[in-house]
């Protein structure tokens, strides 16, 4: 860990992924994980004792709402940088999460690509916030927003937007792995293995998708998908 990395604690209810979204994170240059929480209590007593400079937050916690523990976070007296990470996509969610201030809103899921976009953005803000003038100018105002405005892949988000909302869940967990399973597809969305297996043809069908045989040492070879390039 360099001097100038970001500290980062993650938030989220679930062990697997809070591990997952960790060895996102520690995947991008400049960031170091020092803690996972998985509970409203643990996070703001590891916020308050460990001070990240950042924090990925999910909102669905087993004793209480995430966005109550950033309001707690960002009233403090070092207040962290905040990434929402959250299947909520209700409109009072997010309201309420832009009305905290929090930098990014991810809905889950999501792959790595669009993690590494959000957290660079918060580091290149944050450079520019230490570097700034006493007065700053309109052009350098709208300079700092537009760091944390990460381009969107105009490719893929065309592709998505014709597919049925479980489709796109679907769609998304294949582009945040490799050679991902009907049985892996179906724990990460929330579905039963026979309706993953079901989406999959149909994804695999309109070309959206890749089917390879991945052979063992015996038996049956496993049935992997992974997200067609064009």
């Amino acid at each position: 860990m360099s001097d100038d990395s970001l500290t980062t604690l993650v938030v989220d209810d679930d062990y697997r992924v809070a591990s997952v979204h960790q060895g996102f994170v520690e995947k991008v240059p400049g960031f170091v994980v020092v803690g996972q929480a998985h509970t409203a209590t643990a996070a703001l007593s590891m916020a308050q004792a460990l001070q990240p400079d950042l924090v990925l937050m999910d909102i669905y916690l087993p004793d209480g709402h995430g966005l109550d523990v950033v309001r707690d976070m960002l009233d403090s007296s070092r207040p962290p940088d905040v990434i929402v990470i959250s299947a909520a996509t209700d409109v009072e969610s997010v309201r309420t999460a832009i009305q905290l201030g929090v930098v990014h809103y991810l809905v889950k899921p999501f792959g790595f690509a669009a993690l590494a976009d959000r957290l660079s953005a918060v580091r290149a803000a944050r450079a520019q916030i230490a570097d700034w003038p006493q007065d700053a100018s309109q052009e350098e105002i709208d300079h700092l927003f537009g760091l944390l405005r990460p381009a969107p892949n105009p490719g893929e988000a065309a592709e998505l937007e014709h597919l049925a909302p479980t489709l796109q869940l679907v769609y998304k967990s294949i582009s945040a792995g490799a050679g991902l399973s009907a049985s892996d597809i179906a724990a990460q969305v929330g579905i039963s293995r026979a309706t993953a297996q079901r989406y999959l043809t149909q994804l695999e069908h309109v070309g959206a998708v890749k089917l390879e045989l991945r052979y063992g040492q015996t038996g049956r070879p496993e049935h992997r998908y992974s997200v067609r390039r064009r």
